[in-house]
């Protein structure tokens, strides 16, 4: 989890209440009051991002008194008059939510402190201090004990919001109104933290072996060459996770996972026809939807009918996740000497072993031997617990690390979370960019991409007008590169631009919504439409010179939704431009801030 919203701030939830003008001495004595509580309240919860573990409780227990008395202030008969008076009502309601606010959270917040101390404890210890990778049972029992206190407090939370969410919006005092926004906003970060937490107590200890050995085929992506997931798998390997120590073993190249004669999994009649039986039988093509699932069974069923040997899950990682790890970590040495940072791994990894190693065998061996050492040393690590779990959550929000499980319990929750790097099917705007590489090089390392997404109003038939702009660019340098980066293996007797790449773009779209053209910089095309897990896909090959870069507009008509817009972005080298913008006029709810 982000380590701002770790020590939770409710910066801007609490406005002072005296700007509500009231009549009476009385009622201002009561409104000052409350705003004293209030601004008190919000104090401490500053405090607590900075605050020493050691001081957490009574810091706690400060915010929770002053909210306590905010709320009594605002719940008794004197307040109720005041919320039911003209022209100052409203504003004496969203006060009396926001103390409501103040009140559900400081109390969740000590339940967790409660539950979890030593947790948050042994986040704040100094690096090299932290709790050994492998030696985790007593941490992962401490978890399993935090997890349903912590699903309460998410509950409670969000509970919370809703209620200050139906508080009068526009009071007519806007210090109030923005300090109502910052809350929901800020109730929303603290929701977020709860909920992720939660999750991870609830999955870690039984997914990392406390109640029983596991076992999980272990993919590491090569995003220089576009998968749905991330990029095509160019080593695997095999994590053992059980009696509190984590391994990792039969590190080894891609060709060394035969394809079947025979699909492994069954996705669906759907499935079949947009990606074809060799997304069911060869690890190459194995991850060409974005459905993180239908990769991961694929994987784990190949393996098996290799060895024989039933697997727990699946998990996949990329470079991009290693320099992550190695932030966290430090640089690692490989055996000829050789340092692997968190500033050069991804080149190395996408860029440099090419130019490097020109045998395909020896490449590979060097792959594996940065993923094998920078495992090795995460699993002999002593990382803080508070940045290790910073770390994980940036992999998790970029989806750098995403995990599938056989049990059907903990993939039913690991399908709500980003980990679980699934396509929901559920209503709502969307647009999201997929792209595979259909050239057969690297040269994806150099893709650079933006998403542009304007919802139009909301009409009366219940829809809208959306249009999606796609910028794709392949920014590939003029210097020469090896042939094996460039060349194209769609079609190696045709002579093409070297550094030219042919990409296969999808853009996957809100259930409901339909096309009304397609343009490719301004030239209106046809495209095939798909559906996936009940999304509208919409898809055409598009060839990229050097250089070159190509627009695409989707002119969409989406039902009209409440819901936020989705743009789930996918996992490759370059972070995705992401640009939302919402004509909220005709919509029944409120608009987001940002």
């Amino acid at each position: 989890m982000r380590s701002k919203r770790r020590r939770v701030v409710i910066a801007g939830l609490l406005a002072p209440a005296a700007a509500l003008t009231l009549a009476g001495g009385w009622a201002a004595h009561l409104a000052l009051s409350v705003r004293d509580h209030l601004q008190a309240t919000r104090n401490a919860l500053v405090l607590l991002r900075a605050s020493d573990p050691g001081r957490l409780a009574g810091t706690l227990a400060d915010a929770r008194w002053h909210a306590s008395e905010a709320r009594r202030l605002t719940s008794g008969p004197d307040w109720s008059l005041i919320a039911h008076t003209p022209l100052v009502g409203e504003s004496a309601t969203t006060i009396r939510g926001l103390a409501e606010t103040a009140a559900e959270l400081t109390g969740a917040l000590t339940d967790v402190h409660r539950a979890a101390g030593r947790l948050i404890t042994a986040g704040a210890s100094a690096k090299g201090d932290g709790p050994s990778m492998t030696d985790m049972g007593k941490l992962l029992a401490d978890l399993e004990s935090a997890a349903p206190v912590l699903d309460a407090a998410a509950d409670r939370v969000a509970l919370a919001r809703s209620r200050l969410s139906v508080t009068p919006a526009d009071t007519g005092v806007i210090e109030l109104d923005q300090a109502r926004v910052a809350a929901l906003e800020q109730v929303d970060r603290l929701h977020g933290w709860l909920g992720a937490a939660a999750d991870a107590a609830a999955l870690l200890p039984p997914m990392l072996g406390h109640d029983g050995p596991r076992r999980y085929f272990l993919a590491f992506q090569t995003n220089a060459e576009a998968r749905g997931t991330g990029g095509l798998v160019g080593a695997f390997g095999i994590l053992k996770a059980g009696g509190g120590e984590i391994d990792i073993q039969r590190l080894s190249a891609n060709s060394r996972l035969a394809p079947s004669s025979v699909p492994v999994a069954d996705n669906g009649p759907a499935f079949s026809a947009r990606y074809g039986p060799s997304a069911l039988s060869l690890l190459s093509n194995s991850n060409l939807s974005p459905h993180f699932p239908y990769a991961a069974t694929t994987w784990t069923a190949l393996w098996e009918r290799q060895t024989g040997r039933r697997l727990d899950g699946a998990i996949a990682t990329d470079p991009v996740g290693l320099s992550y790890l190695l932030r966290l970590i430090g640089p690692v040495t490989l055996p000829g000497g050789e340092t692997v940072t968190a500033e050069n791994v991804t080149d190395l990894t996408e860029r440099a072993a090419y130019v490097r190693y020109q045998d395909p065998d020896e490449r590979k061996k060097y792959l594996i031997t940065i993923a094998g050492a920078v495992s090795e040393a995460m699993i002999r690590s002593h990382p803080d617990l508070r940045t290790l779990m910073s770390t994980l959550a940036q992999m998790v929000d970029e989806r750098r690390i995403q995990v599938w499980s056989r049990r059907g319990v903990e993939q039913r929750r690991l399908a709500t979370t980003p980990l679980g790097g699934v396509l929901s099917r559920e209503p709502g705007p969307f647009a999201g960019l997929v792209v595979n590489n259909s050239g057969g090089n690297k040269l994806d390392y150099y893709l650079r991409r933006s998403v542009d997404y304007e919802l139009g109003p909301c009409r009366p038939d219940g829809q809208r007008v959306t249009r999606v702009r796609v910028s794709l660019t392949n920014d590939v340098p003029r210097r020469k590169l090896p042939r094996y980066v460039t060349s194209r293996l769609d079609s190696p007797d045709r002579a093409h631009a070297v550094g030219s790449n042919l990409l296969w773009v999808s853009l996957y779209t809100g259930v409901g919504a339909r096309n009304g053209g397609v343009r490719i910089d301004g030239k209106l095309v046809k495209v095939i439409k798909e559906v996936e897990r009940s999304h509208p896909v919409y898809s055409t090959m598009l060839e990229l010179a050097p250089r070159q870069s190509k627009t695409l507009e989707f002119l969409l008509l989406e039902p009209a939704s409440d819901a936020a817009p989705r743009v789930p972005v996918q996992p490759l080298v370059h972070p995705q431009q992401t640009s939302i913008t919402q004509d909220h006029r005709g919509c029944a709810f409120e608009a987001p801030t940002k």
